[in-house]
C-alpha cells in the first residue's frame, strides 16, 4: 500500500516527507524534484516567502545511489526563513508573545482549530495549516512520477481561469499544455495572460486576493485502475478526495464535471469504437475525462479544480478577537495575491500520486522488474 505522510510547520525547522510502499530499483533523479519544486515556488502574484526559500528536497532514506530501496522514503525540506523565526518556533523554548495571533482570519483553518484544539494562539493552527506543506506533496508527487513515467504515465497542467478571466474553450492538446510552464501564469493563451496578470495586479493594488481554475491531464494511464466494486475505490472519488484536500481548493470536477449535468445524454457519452488493426477499443470524445464506473478507460484523465481567492487580506476582513471577543480586523500573514499558478503544480503532484497508488495496487510487487512484467503482460491481452 503506498502511502505519503507529511510533517512540519510554515515557519518550522524544516518539512519532512514519508513514502511508504515504494518498490525497489526505481532510478530517482533528486534534480527533477527539486526543478518541481522550483515550479511550485514561480508565478505572478505569490508573496515575500518566496524570495526567501529556495526548496531543496534532502533524501534521509530509502534510496541509495539514485535507486529507491523498497523501505520508506524520507526527506526533509529545509524552511530558510526558520532563522529568522527561531525564538518564536523553536520546539522546546519559544517567545509565546510577540508573534501570537488572536485575530482569526475569516475563511481560514483559524477559529476552528483553535476551537478543536483549545489554543489560545492561532499561530499553533496557522503553521500546519498553511499551504507551505504543499511543497512536501509536491516532492513526493515528483518522485512518484519519475516512478510512473517508466510506464508512458506523465502528468500536466495549465491555468485556465483567475478571477473573471478565462479561457473561451477547454484545451485538450498536450503538446500546447506543456507550454504552460513559460507562462508566468501557467496559462497558455498569450491574450488572456495578459489579463490574468492584470486582475492579480488589481487585486493587489486593492489589498485583496484572487482565485481561479486549473486543469490537470493525466497521459499513458491503463484501463481498469480503481473499481466499481465498492464506493470508497473509485478512481474518481480518490482523485476528488486528494484534489480537495489541497488548501483553499473549493471544487473539483471530472471531464465535463457539471457541463454533463445540463447536457443531454447523447452529446455527453462517448461513443466506443474497436480498432481491427491495432486490436483496442477507442473513443473519439474524451467527455467522462478518463473514468466511467469508478474505473481509468484508456483515455487521458482530465481534472479541474477550483481554488477560491487567499484569505489573508492585506485590507483584512472583520473577525473577533479570541481572547477579548472583541470585533477586529482579521490579522495579516505574509501572503500571496494569487496562488493559482503554484496550486496547478501541486494539483499535478496530487494527481499523480493517486494515480501511481492506484497503478501499484493493480501491478505492485515488491521490485521494478516485478511490476513491469505484471503491465506488459496485462496491455499485451
Amino acid at each position: 500500500m503506498l502511502r505519503v505522510m507529511t510533517a512540519g510547520e510554515s515557519h518550522g525547522k524544516c518539512l519532512i516527507g514519508i513514502i511508504e510502499g515504494c518498490p525497489a530499483n526505481f532510478e530517482i533523479n533528486i534534480e527533477e524534484v527539486n526543478k518541481d519544486l522550483a515550479r511550485r515556488q514561480r508565478g505572478y502574484g505569490r508573496g515575500g516567502r518566496m524570495q526567501i526559500e529556495t526548496d531543496r528536497i534532502e533524501i534521509l532514506s530509502g534510496v541509495r545511489g539514485g535507486l529507491t530501496l523498497g523501505s520508506p522514503i524520507s526527506f526533509m525540506i529545509v524552511n530558510k526563513d526558520y532563522e529568522n523565526w527561531e525564538q518564536f518556533m523553536n520546539p522546546t523554548e519559544v517567545d509565546r508573545v510577540e508573534r501570537s495571533v488572536t485575530k482569526a482570519r475569516p475563511g481560514h483553518a483559524d477559529l476552528s482549530g483553535v476551537i478543536k484544539y483549545d489554543f489560545d494562539d492561532v499561530r499553533n493552527v496557522l503553521e500546519r495549516s498553511s499551504a507551505r506543506e504543499t511543497a512536501v506533496r509536491v516532492a513526493a508527487g515528483s518522485i512518484l512520477k519519475q516512478i510512473m513515467s517508466n510506464f508512458n504515465i506523465e502528468v500536466y497542467s495549465h491555468v485556465s481561469a483567475i478571477g473573471s478571466v478565462k479561457l473561451d474553450e477547454k484545451v485538450t492538446d498536450i503538446n500546447e499544455i506543456k507550454k504552460a510552464d513559460s507562462s508566468e501564469v501557467r496559462c497558455i493563451i498569450k491574450d488572456k495572460e495578459a489579463l490574468m496578470i492584470e486582475e492579480i495586479r488589481k487585486a493587489k493594488e486593492q489589498g485583496d486576493s484572487v482565485g481561479g481554475i486549473f486543469d490537470i491531464h493525466v497521459t499513458g494511464v491503463p484501463v481498469g485502475l480503481g473499481s466499481y466494486v465498492q464506493w470508497d475505490r473509485k478512481l474518481d472519488a480518490k482523485l476528488s478526495y486528494a484534489l480537495m484536500s489541497i488548501q483553499a481548493i473549493k471544487g473539483v470536477e471530472i471531464g465535463w464535471g457539471f457541463e454533463s449535468a445540463v447536457t443531454s445524454g447523447s452529446l455527453v457519452h462517448d461513443e466506443i469504437y474497436y480498432d481491427e488493426q491495432n486490436k483496442n477499443y477507442y473513443r473519439t470524445t474524451n467527455n467522462a475525462g478518463g473514468i466511467e464506473g469508478g474505473m481509468s478507460n484508456g483515455e487521458n484523465i482530465v481534472v479541474r479544480c477550483g481554488m477560491k481567492p487567499i484569505p489573508t487580506l492585506y485590507q483584512p476582513l472583520k473577525t473577533v478577537d479570541i481572547i477579548t471577543k472583541e470585533t477586529v480586523s482579521a490579522s495579516i500573514e505574509r501572503s500571496d495575491t494569487c496562488a493559482v499558478p503554484a496550486a496547478s503544480v501541486v494539483g499535478e503532484m496530487v494527481a499523480i500520486t493517486v494515480i501511481a497508488e492506484e497503478f501499484l495496487k493493480k501491478f505492485g510487487g515488491d521490485n521494478k522488474r516485478e511490476i513491469e512484467k505484471r503491465w506488459k503482460d496485462y496491455i499485451l491481452i
